[in-house]
This record gives C-alpha cells, structure tokens and sequence, in this order.
C-alpha cells in the first residue's frame, strides 16, 4: 500500500512537470547558464556543458520561472572563465546571473491565466542566436501564441565598433553590448529621470541602439520599454531551446 501511495505521488509529480530540451546549434562547445527567479529552483544548478550539436533535457515544476542563455568561448584551463555569459568562473552557476552582454531565454510558467509567457531578450545585449518553441502547445491561434520566439541573426556581425566585445586574441567579435552597458547613462539605462515608458523612449536617444538589434531581430525585447507584442504566450508540456543556429 505504501508502495502504491509512493508511485501515485511519483507519477503525478512527473505529469505535472516541464520539460526544457536544450541543443547546442553553435560553432563549438557552449555552456549553459539557468537562473530560476526568486523562489524556483536553479535547474541543473544552474548550468552544464554542451558539445556542438549536442542536446540535454530538464524537467522543471509546471509553475516554474527563469532564464536561460549560453556562454561562449569558455576556458577550463583558465579557471572555468567564459567571456561571455560568464557566472563568476563556475560551470554551475548556482544563482548566479550571467554576465552582459548576453542573449537571454526568459520564461514563466502558469503565468496570469495559467498560461505561459516566454520571450527572447536583448536588453543585456546579444552573445548568441537563439530560440524557444513550444512543442504540441494549445494556445489562441494568435501571432505570438504558440510560436517560435528567436533571435537568428548573428548580430556581431553587425555590432557597431562602440558596442563591440572581442575575443581574447583581439581577432573576433563575440559579443555586442547594450547601449546602458556600455555608457551607464540614466539615458541609455532608462534609471533616473529616464525611468518611465514616457521618459525613455530609444528614439530620442543621442543614438537608437535598440533598433538596430529590433531590425535584426523583431521577435526580440531590444531595451527595457521595447514594445511588449514581444512576449509569446501558450499551454505547452515541453520546449525546445536552441542556442546558436536559431
């Protein structure tokens, strides 16, 4: 009878989960970061490596919140540094945030409604495509409902010159700043008088930074008020992240 009581709550427990099915689409070897929000867990403890080509899966709770992304040109021979993404030299990040700049994969689960609301974000800058899919998800037939949600240009290559971040070797961009990043203006970080969707608005800035990654990625958040038709919605037991190749 216990046995039976076990498996009943093992089985429910299962049913209720999430699961996250990470590929590495990149050039070379990545590692994952994973952030829950305040009160989820750090799935994997927060982060892994991933071969190219290579694939894990990870069950969350169905309620779960957080956020993923990829770090790349990581060295274990330097203490487990990657230059971007980096978590504090660690493989498991542990609660840790990555370091910008940074592509980010942002979900929650049974949101307002019960519904799901996911999203790909360049507000801390951009190190990597990516994309988030639902896999068999119930949604509304809408734009934004049930789809694939991605980043799939490689917008270092597009960087402008102010805003590049470069490999060691001084030969590649790796990674493309946000304007806040890199000036740590109120402006630029929408903080002080410039805090309010009214007052921070990237079309009066000395420069429209966030345009450039919208031009590049439209499904994406460019700035902290970028326009929210970027959040995509849906009802779904399981998702296909990717990094790299979107």
């Amino acid at each position: 009878m216990k046995f039976a009581i076990v498996f009943v709550i093992s089985l429910l427990a299962y049913t209720e989960a999430v699961r996250f099915n990470i590929r590495n689409l990149d050039g070379g070897p990545i590692w994952i970061g994973i952030q829950g929000n305040p009160g989820h867990d750090h799935l994997a403890n927060g982060g892994f490596k991933l071969a190219q080509g290579e694939s894990r899966s990870l069950d969350a709770a169905d309620d779960w919140a957080g956020r993923f992304w990829s770090r790349t040109w990581c060295y274990e021979d330097q203490g487990n540094h990657c230059f971007t993404g980096d978590c504090g030299n660690k493989v498991e990040c542990a609660g840790a945030g990555g370091t910008p700049p940074t592509t980010l994969i942002e979900i929650t689960l049974k949101g307002y409604g019960g519904i799901d609301y996911y999203d790909i974000s360049l507000v801390d800058g951009y190190n990597s495509m990516a994309s988030i899919e639902p896999v068999n998800g119930n949604g509304d037939g809408g734009e934004y409902s049930c789809r694939k949600a991605q980043c799939g240009t490689n917008i270092n290559q597009i960087c402008p010159g102010e805003l590049q971040i470069w490999n060691p070797e001084g030969s590649q961009v790796i990674a493309c700043n946000s304007a806040c990043n890199a000036f740590h203006t109120d402006e630029y970080c929408c903080a002080g008088a410039h805090s309010t969707p009214e007052t921070c608005k990237s079309s009066d800035w000395p420069v429209n930074y966030p345009q450039i990654f919208k031009n590049a990625c439209p499904d994406a958040y460019s700035y902290a008020y970028d326009d929210h038709k970027s959040t995509f919605t849906c009802q779904a037991g399981e998702y296909n992240l990717n990094f790299g190749s979107a």
